[in-house]
């Protein structure tokens, strides 16, 4: 009987280590890793329409989809919100446009609302990995980006190329080539000024703000926008796939990391690195050197499952560094941070780093998930605070 277990045992042991091994080959496939990173093929909006923005919780019109083209051809689907107040004051013109998928935006009144008024703003969304503009909690984080201001906060919200309706494949440079293109769509064509446009990120979303950030920090002249906020960021993808567990509990390439020679050759076949800490790095010494402002606010929950929050950590002692004229280790800005920060009891923690040009904000939450914080008063407030920084005084 022993035997027999034992041989159980010994054939299911190396059947799960066959099944591993396979995975880790088609890990270094370019084709199954944009699968893996990206999940862009996992719609999640049961059988909606995303032309029918109503069926989601939407007013009529108060959601106009649209197409933007990105800078290489591909067409990306988007969806311009209008603020609650605003569509309450035009509602009896709005309502009577017809709804759904428009190809010439400007023709809309929604459009020359968001074009026309000097004390507009616009948060330009950029989503996580999986779904489209309309899956899981990215429509509430739509009413907390704008909820601070009802009637001046516009949101600008668009799937990458290969998810939900926009063409084409996901890779790292055309996630980065897309929303630089909506960004220039809301400068443009809308006409909105970078000063008063706040890029808003989430899980993968961060990676690609911090991307455009840095793009557009360093053109001649540099271009700033009114500040970013970062939820649920990661500092490189070899740092998340070292630390990722599916929900929280089952290792997927962590047990590699205690072999540092292993995991170091399997990195090499990662396609697309996104490397967040470098790029905050470069962002904030590119905004420094050219005395032009900038504000960052960064927020995560202690339990999030998907991406642990001490990423969140790591970007903010690459900010710091930038920040500062003299690096300081990670060990030492923690020390110095216990020492600083705002303890808020079951809210978690807030921890403020300044320069005469900028402000990295770090908020540490007690809860909230990868997913449920964004509809939450947090991402509200940050947006509010921002603005009040960098834009028109808030009304």
């Amino acid at each position: 009987m022993a035997s027999l277990l034992l041989r159980y045992a010994i054939t299911t042991a190396g059947v799960a280590v066959g099944l591993y091994a396979a995975l880790l080959g088609l890990l270094t496939r370019s084709s199954f890793q944009a699968h893996s990173v990206y999940l862009h093929k996992i719609q999640m909006t049961w059988f909606k329409d995303l032309n029918e923005p109503e069926s989601f919780g939407f007013l009529r019109n108060q959601v106009t989809p649209f197409s933007i083209r990105s800078s290489d051809g591909g067409e990306l689907y988007a969806w311009h919100i209008l603020p609650l107040e605003l569509f309450r004051q035009h509602e009896s013109t709005l309502v009577k446009e017809d709804s759904g998928f428009v190809h010439d935006i400007r023709s809309r009144i929604a459009f020359k609302l968001l074009r026309d008024a000097p004390e507009v703003r616009l948060v330009i969304h950029m989503h996580g990995a999986a779904g489209t503009v309309g899956s899981g909690y990215r429509v509430p984080n739509y009413r907390a980006l704008s909820a601070g201001d009802p009637e001046n906060i516009h949101v600008l919200t668009f799937d990458y190329r290969g998810f939900g309706r926009s063409q084409g494949t996901p890779s790292e440079r055309g996630l980065i080539l897309d929303a630089i293109s909506v960004v220039e769509w809301a400068m443009k064509t809308a006409g909105i000024p970078p000063s008063q446009i706040v890029l808003f990120g989430q899980s993968i979303g961060t990676a690609v703000s911090l991307a455009v950030s840095e793009h557009f920090a360093l053109q001649t002249p540099p271009v700033l926008f009114a500040g970013a906020v970062l939820v649920a960021s990661f500092a490189d993808v070899a740092t998340l796939v070292a630390t990722y567990r599916v929900a929280g509990s089952i290792p997927l390439l962590s047990p590699l990391a205690r072999f540092p020679r292993l995991f170091r050759y399997l990195s090499t076949f990662i396609r697309d690195s996104w490397s967040s800490k470098d790029r905050i790095a470069r962002y904030i010494q590119a905004s420094e050197q050219n005395s032009e402002k900038y504000r960052l606010t960064l927020i995560h929950a202690e339990d999030d499952w998907d991406i642990p929050w001490h990423h969140t950590e790591m970007l903010f002692w690459s900010a710091v560094n930038a920040m500062n004229t003299q690096n300081v280790s990670y060990e030492e800005l923690e020390r110095q941070k216990s020492e600083s920060k705002t303890y808020l009891g079951a809210a978690g923690s807030i921890t403020e780093w300044r320069t005469q040009q900028g402000i990295v904000r770090e908020e540490i939450l007690k809860t909230g998930l990868h997913d449920v914080v964004m509809g939450n008063p947090v991402v509200s407030m940050a947006v509010m605070r921002i603005f009040a920084d960098t834009c028109l005084p808030m009304e």
